[in-house]
């Protein structure tokens, strides 16, 4: 376990995606708790830094737009925003940096940083189940942590954040995730997150439409965001089908404006995807519906005291969970 100053400067680095993200929030608090005087700085892509400038703790978020430089790496423009983010990332000395990312993009930006007298790199040792871990990240730490194979990836960064640096890992996980809506007693909102990169994922509209029918007799208004065109037109059927006057088509919207729109839920359902683990991060009710067995490495986590968000898993892989089950799974953690 690292020895820090009294008020220590932790540098984070999980560059992506929005899942992955937001399962690292947890972390911050955890270092918070454990350390009152830290300070915590944030590495991450360009499209989710609105995301991290909410999590309760963070100071600088320090933007490394990699995906886009490697489109474009031989530019001027690329060369200049590579070195604008050198000098960010090496204007403060660190304590402690912390690779949550475990691959070799991330081992980069780790070596980059610029170390405090006696200060440490941290990284994932080892491969866990399902992740996409790379070698070169243990090759950059100075303390490599192994951690068990199964495990949810939550309490992966957690565990690595504890044997760095004390943390406690038998509280449950707390995002600190700020919106700044909260939901309207009068007006009971449900989000139905029914898109996701892979059509896989995906559950039948003809479910999507029952299960919204039910809930529109129960007092409920439903929200249906959407990312795309083809998003957009299934939302448009989905509403069409349940009654106009009973449902909001989201437009596509920016990441920011998306966290202040599920701040004004009191429910989430939803398909295996970034928006519907950031219904989790923001404490809300929720359904997370999955057509694989993955669940118990991404899902909610209701033996960690979330008890009223649940995974919904199908019986069989790659078959979409039953109304039936989904309805089942909302009768226990219905408000």
């Amino acid at each position: 376990m690292a020895l820090l100053p009294a008020e220590p400067r932790i540098l984070i680095v999980k560059l992506s995606s929005l899942g992955d993200v937001i399962h690292a929030m947890p972390v911050v608090a955890d270092l918070r708790a454990r350390h009152p005087g830290v300070h915590v700085d944030w590495v991450v892509e360009p499209g989710f830094a609105p995301l991290v400038r909410r999590v309760a703790g963070i100071g600088e978020v320090i933007e490394c737009a990699q995906r886009r430089w490697r489109k474009r790496w031989w530019s001027a423009e690329v060369r200049r925003e590579k070195q604008q983010f050198r000098e960010r990332l090496r204007a403060q000395a660190y304590d402690a940096v912390v690779d949550l990312q475990g691959l070799t993009k991330s081992a980069l930006v780790v070596l980059s940083a610029r170390m405090a007298p006696g200060g440490l790199r941290y990284a994932l040792g080892n491969r866990t189940d399902g992740s996409g871990w790379e070698a070169p990240t243990r090759w950059v730490a100075d303390r490599p942590i192994e951690i068990e194979p199964r495990i949810h990836v939550v309490d992966r960064s957690r565990r690595l954040c504890a044997e760095a640096f004390g943390t406690a890992i038998d509280t449950p996980p707390r995002f600190g995730l700020q919106a700044a809506t909260r939901p309207d007693p009068a007006r009971p909102l449900m989000v139905l997150v029914h898109g996701t990169s892979r059509d896989d994922k995906l559950w039948p509209e003809t479910h999507w439409i029952d299960f919204g029918r039910r809930r529109v007799g129960e007092g409920w208004h439903l929200a249906l965001p959407q990312a795309d065109a083809v998003e957009a037109a299934r939302a448009a059927r989905i509403a069409a089908a349940i009654g106009d006057a009973h449902c909001t088509l989201w437009p596509k919207m920016s990441l920011d404006a998306i966290v202040d729109r599920f701040g004004a839920a009191q429910a989430v359902v939803g398909v295996d995807s970034g928006l519907s683990h950031l219904a989790v991060a923001l404490d809300r009710v929720h359904l997370q519906l999955y057509n694989f067995p993955t669940s118990w490495r991404t899902g909610p986590q209701p033996a960690h005291g979330h008890h009223h968000q649940l995974s919904v898993e199908s019986a069989a892989a790659g078959e979409p969970p039953t109304l039936e089950q989904v309805e089942q799974a909302w009768r226990q953690v219905a408000p």
